[in-house]
């Protein structure tokens, strides 16, 4: 949409600005779990909302609005999810609309919980930064062919655990696991020493396919419906020792947390730039054209209990080799099916400077380099009771669309 103004006071650089309208899922000591959307310091509850009669236009049952997860609105179609953002968006930029009759349709949002947004029945992470995978093969195989050879012809991905998805503030633990040290033989058990986030975005399914179909990269944005920021944590220690044969299984699955309010495809639109040229060429399903990168930008920052949060990496999504379109054309080619609210994370962000590396893994050097915080504490690794926040915006021609934070306190292992 043009420029234009909202009548509800946003705060400069906000990242809920008219030109988002993401959607989640809230709840306050008056409200049950229900639809909202983000504007500024507020968010509008859409169960009120529709009660006012601002949907009347539209055929659906508005009564999905009162769902403790977004997945019968998504499911509704973007015939219908697109046309209510619009609608919003005409309300709260028209200085006679209804919305402004009833204040009790806008809570704070520091008054409010926010929930998971959808119920995610799967969930599939891929490995889709060429910065990222150079840096690990670097690390652990050879310098001078770090990449595997399967790497530039397919968006490598593995099935993740979906049960242990949570929203930001819900802290977790740190995991036990087994683990080798350098020189022994046998393995111990205890708590992962090397504990580390991992800097993604995930996108949200928005349209089922059945077992068979698959997903063409050219309309594979209309299986979309919109994106969150995405911490999955790791247990690099963990990890070493049991990825072979199969790949990651204990350290990755013990949690991974997203941001609550989900930012739509149509708000991203105005943000899509080119990709990093592909070589060799990839196959035909995988060829695409125009744009499919997104420039957003993102920030991860370390809080150590009771301290002040250090910035240790300043990245952006528009350096993913492999696009979305390009990993949702891939993971359907065998004809996998896809339901509404699945979730498919990017893989680790990291960009071409050692500060915008996306994880400790990297940021540290698998533990050689270590970072020094604010409090001037070290850290290659993330330790106990130290809070990791994540947060990503995009901003062109004076509008800015962004995602919030993901916020998660890594606590002691659980005893």
């Amino acid at each position: 949409m043009t420029n234009t103004t909202c009548w509800i006071d946003i705060p400069q650089n906000s990242d809920f600005s008219i030109y988002n309208i993401p959607f989640g899922i809230f709840s306050t000591t008056l409200h049950t779990p229900r639809v909202g959307i983000a504007i500024g310091n507020q968010i509008l509850d859409l169960v009120a909302a529709s009660e006012l009669g601002i949907f009347s236009s539209l055929d659906f049952s508005t009564h999905v609005f009162s769902s403790t997860t977004l997945n019968s609105f998504i499911a509704l179609g973007k015939e219908i999810t697109s046309k209510v953002r619009t609608i919003i968006q005409e309300e709260l930029t028209n200085a006679d609309s209804v919305l402004k009759t009833d204040s009790s349709v806008f809570v704070n949002q520091k008054v409010a919980q926010m929930h998971l947004p959808v119920f995610v029945g799967d969930y599939t992470d891929f490995y889709s930064s060429i910065e990222h995978a150079t840096n690990v093969g670097t690390m652990f195989r050879d310098p001078n062919n770090a990449l595997l050879p399967n790497w530039k012809h397919i968006p490598v991905g593995y099935h993740g655990r979906a049960s242990s998805i949570v929203v930001s503030n819900v802290n977790v633990h740190r995991p036990m696991g087994q683990t080798i040290a350098p020189d022994a033989i046998e393995p111990t058990y205890g708590p992962s020493k090397r504990v580390d986030f991992e800097l993604e975005m995930a996108y949200i399914i928005g349209k089922k396919t059945n077992l068979g179909d698959t997903v063409n990269v050219a309309n594979a944005e209309e299986y979309i419906f919109g994106k969150v920021l995405f911490n999955d944590w790791s247990a690099r220690d963990i990890q070493k020792w049991e990825y072979v044969p199969l790949g990651p299984f204990l350290a990755k699955n013990f949690a991974s947390s997203i941001s609550p309010w989900i930012v739509t495809m149509e708000a991203l639109e105005p943000f899509k730039v080119a990709g990093p040229e592909q070589i060799p060429e990839v196959l035909p399903y995988l060829e695409y054209t125009g744009e499919r990168n997104y420039d957003i930008g993102l920030q991860v920052a370390i809080k150590p209990e009771n301290g002040e949060e250090t910035v240790v990496s300043n990245s952006n999504f528009k350096y993913m080799y492999w696009n979305m379109a390009q990993q949702l054309a891939h993971h359907t080619m065998n004809g996998c099916n896809i339901n509404v609210g699945d979730m498919m994370g990017s893989g680790t962000i990291s960009g071409k400077s050692k500060d915008s590396y996306g994880s400790m893994l990297e940021l540290s050097w698998a533990g050689k380099k270590p970072l020094k915080l604010k409090d001037g504490s070290e850290r290659t690794f993330i330790a106990d009771n130290d809070t990791v926040i994540m947060r990503g915006f995009c901003e062109k021609d004076g509008k800015r669309v962004g995602f919030g934070e993901v916020k998660t306190k890594l606590l002691p292992i659980k005893k």
